[in-house]
């Protein structure tokens, strides 16, 4: 039996989904089943992947081959999506020296059975599922509506609440960042201290926070991390030097800590005696270096030039900073591609944290497995306690009296 192993994939989970894709190519039993390793690589392009790459530590490891690298001052890894747009013929000639890009409609001649290894969108959001339904192929784990509701913390929320069972109070904000102050008070007399902060539809808790105090600039942090955005300002980053400065880009663009790429970026500039907004996308990350630095010296001569202007009519330099704080202190938002648009916010349950994987037996029943407690060393169990050794253990079954 031909066993389709899909791993990889398009979200901020994809090493993971590569470590584990490799796990179970190591374990299938090769007397009953023969193994097809298809990688999905974060374009969302099907790769028959010759076997050697398994073993690779990272994706950026092997592909995109570093051959394929644009020449560039620093040292970068890179994912696929960093080159920008590719032709297909470039994007075939790229994948051809990992293995063979293979088309949908061809999966049904290579498969049997899907086993399913890949994390969060693109995974376990139904997009994958709905695909292999409709080539025919059978697969591991849930199906198309309870992946969807699964990733979907929202449209999970509200069904939850439609049929009765219990979830902690929330709301959904469309968050604009410069309303992080107003908002923040009735959010506060709604739910509570503390708050649970969520980027909606990723999965490993990714963009989740706490905020344990009525702050609204804790508050606006929260809500970017979630929105996976960040802001750079001209002061910050002229205090680090080079060095600095380009390890916090490298940073930026880690899809576990930062925010990704690509990003576009929105900044000031002037123009014919106006400040204008823009934005700009950005694929690779010595693009991005290059970019601020550039952005960063044309803020400073527009603000020199306004100033001037100012003193002319009058306004003195040391009312400048009181007048203009948004040129004085300028700053780029960055903001990721694959990023959110909305943001959940939860009111703070306290207590012992357990999950329970529930399975379908063979009468179409739910069945409940023992739970597992998690005991964490830290305040969310969030992808690198998940993933990272020494950061949090799990007991199974729970430790629990009888009454409870």
């Amino acid at each position: 039996m031909r066993i389709g192993i899909f791993f990889g994939g398009t979200s901020r989970e994809r090493e993971i989904s590569f470590a584990g894709g490799r796990t179970v190519f190591d374990n299938l039993d090769k007397g009953l089943f023969q193994p097809v390793p298809v990688f999905v690589d974060s374009l969302g392009n099907f790769i028959l992947l010759d076997w050697q790459y398994l073993y690779k530590g990272t994706i950026r490891d092997f592909y995109p081959p570093a051959a394929a690298y644009p020449p560039s001052r620093h040292a970068w890894q890179l994912y696929i999506e960093n080159l920008g747009e590719l032709t297909d013929e470039a994007l075939n000639e790229l994948i051809s020296h990992v293995g063979r890009r293979v088309e949908a409609s061809e999966l049904p001649r290579l498969m049997d059975f899907a086993f399913l290894a890949l994390h969060g969108p693109g995974g376990e959001d139904g997009a994958i599922q709905g695909l292999l339904e409709w080539v025919g192929i059978p697969y591991s784990g849930s199906g198309i509506l309870p992946s969807a509701l699964g990733i979907d913390k929202i449209a999970q929320k509200r069904l939850m609440q439609a049929v009765g069972l219990a979830t902690p109070k929330f709301r959904v904000e469309d968050f604009n960042y410069q309303h992080a102050v107003d908002m923040l008070p009735d959010v506060v007399a709604e739910l509570g201290l503390p708050l649970v902060v969520k980027a909606p539809r990723q999965g490993s808790s990714i963009g989740v926070s706490i905020v344990r105090e009525a702050n609204p600039q804790l508050f606006q942090e929260a809500a970017d991390r979630a929105l996976f955005v960040r802001h750079l300002y001209r002061a910050d980053w002229e205090k680090l030097d080079e060095s600095g400065q380009l390890a916090w880009v490298r940073q930026l663009a880690d899809i576990r800590e930062g925010i990704g790429m690509p990003v576009e970026v929105s900044f000031s500039r002037r123009r014919d005696g106006r400040w204008q907004d823009a934005q700009q996308v950005i694929a690779h990350p010595e693009e991005l270096f290059d970019f601020i630095k550039w952005s960063f010296t044309e803020l400073a001569a527009g603000a020199t030039e306004l100033q001037d202007e100012l003193e002319l009519s009058g306004v003195h330099s040391n009312d400048f900073t009181k007048t203009y704080p948004q040129q004085a202190h300028s700053y780029l938002t960055l903001q990721s591609l694959t990023g959110e648009t909305q943001v959940l916010v939860e009111q703070f349950v306290a207590g012992r944290e357990f999950s329970c994987i529930v399975v379908e037996d063979e009468r179409g029943q739910p069945l409940a497995l023992p739970p597992t407690e998690i005991i964490k060393g830290t305040e969310v169990f969030d992808y690198r306690a998940k993933y990272l050794p020494g950061l949090a253990r799990k007991v199974t079954p729970i430790d629990l009296p009888e009454a409870d």
